[in-house]
């Protein structure tokens, strides 16, 4: 691996690099915070499909990317003398030695729980008026569910035991069947609602990452229908003129690959 002194050096190097692009490149120079957001979310939903594949040279080439973002930010911070890249990277290191007094100072934990109860008190401290003030507003609601319970039991108001949210999470599939038995279509939505919010909130009990598991079934059902596909179409035959029969056939042979 490389030195501390090759990667300031590599560090060094990228900078100057966004220096010149942004002084001589015409699309660098158009560049402003807004036109690149799309573009950062882009790039970080690519880094979190090479970790999902477990690609590790994806993963690095897709770090690269994100860390143009964090450079290209921060040379147009400094363009309007708002902040550089040396403002960031100070910012971050005070952050985080102020929310680890463990380390840091003279505070005592005894595992990750109290490290994350004091996270949260410490934000507290600073300021936020509640814990929920750190979950943005725009992330995907399935992620967001997952923010709002992990910053909650942070606080202490959480379920004791995994079969506690189990009960829970039945008691919301039965609120839901009733529901669509009643063909209320309002309280339908509203119902499948709280099963999906049970149904993370199970997950964290269970040390699983809701959106990874779901994401990893969405590659998994992608590989094996596309299988189907090619079965398909090795028999000139199309889906749809093919029967649910058949192409349980091939599902299954896709499923022991």
């Amino acid at each position: 691996m490389n030195s501390r002194e090759e990667q300031l050096k590599a560090f060094d190097r990228l900078l100057t690099i966004m220096d010149e692009l942004r002084e001589q490149c015409p699309w660098d120079r158009k560049q402003t915070l807004q036109s690149l957001r799309h573009l950062t979310i882009e790039e970080t939903y690519e880094l979190g499909d090479a970790i999902l594949d477990n690609d590790l040279q994806e993963v690095k080439k897709e770090l690269g990317d994100l860390l143009l973002h964090i450079v290209f930010y921060s040379k147009i911070g400094s363009e309007t003398n708002d902040f550089d890249i040396a403002d960031v990277a100070n910012s971050i290191s005070e952050k985080l030695i102020s929310r680890h007094p463990h380390i840091y100072s003279d505070t005592k934990v005894n595992n990750e729980e109290d490290v994350k109860r004091n996270w949260e008190q410490l934000k507290l401290k600073e300021g936020k008026k509640s814990v929920l003030e750190g979950v943005p507003a725009s992330l995907p609601a399935l992620v967001k569910a997952s923010r709002i319970q992990d910053k909650v039991a942070g606080v202490g108001f959480d379920w004791e035991e995994p079969q506690q949210v189990f009960e829970k999470l039945r008691e919301e599939l039965e609120e839901l069947q009733h529901e669509v038995e009643a063909d209320n279509s309002q309280k339908i939505e509203e119902e499948f609602g709280d099963v999906m919010f049970s149904m993370i909130n199970y997950a964290r009990f269970l040390k699983v990452n809701p959106e990874d598991a779901l994401e990893r079934t969405n590659k998994k059902f992608i590989k094996r229908f596309q299988y189907l596909e090619g079965k398909a179409k090795e028999q000139n035959k199309s889906l749809k003129d093919m029967t649910l029969a058949e192409m349980d056939v091939y599902w299954e042979e896709a499923k022991r690959i």
